[in-house]
């Protein structure tokens, strides 16, 4: 596949990286039941999701009081229009977004951004603003819990 080119997700790869956040080392025949299709088509697009770089490999969950080197961050989002369940799939698809919440107000949503690079947080905050029905964001990184 072409590094390049940007993989796009469908509706079966958002479920299925919503699964891996959960449990990223969840066995084939456990995301495959969970998500109604056969061993054969997880693995497949766990491969591709692999091979195109979309998915960067697996990773452990850490206890936020456990130190690290991760940025986080909150983003506050706004839709346009009638455009909430579309956009809220795409974000989904977005590993990088630790979690998303609704909220009344000015903004629509509100997503946890966790990335291990300023690089990777620059290229994260251009995916959300380039959403079809993004119409506003305002970021804010988060330094120190007191």
């Amino acid at each position: 596949m072409n590094e390049n080119a940007k993989y796009i997700f469908d509706d079966l790869d958002r479920e299925l990286l919503s699964q891996l956040r959960v449990d990223g080392r969840a066995p084939v025949s456990v995301l495959a039941g969970a998500l109604g299709v056969s061993r054969a088509t997880i693995q497949n697009r766990i491969d591709r999701l692999l091979a195109s770089g979309a998915l960067l490999g697996f990773t452990v969950r850490v206890r936020e009081d456990h130190g690290d080197s991760t940025i986080r961050a909150v983003m506050m989002i706004e839709i346009l229009g009638k455009s909430t369940t579309e956009v809220i799939k795409k974000l989904r698809g977005m590993p990088e977004l630790y979690k998303l919440h609704t909220t009344n107000g000015k903004w629509d949503l509100v997503a946890e951004i966790h990335t291990d690079s300023l690089q990777s947080f620059d290229r994260v905050l251009r995916e959300v603003r380039l959403i079809d029905g993004v119409s506003n964001s305002e970021t804010s990184m988060l330094l120190t819990s007191v």
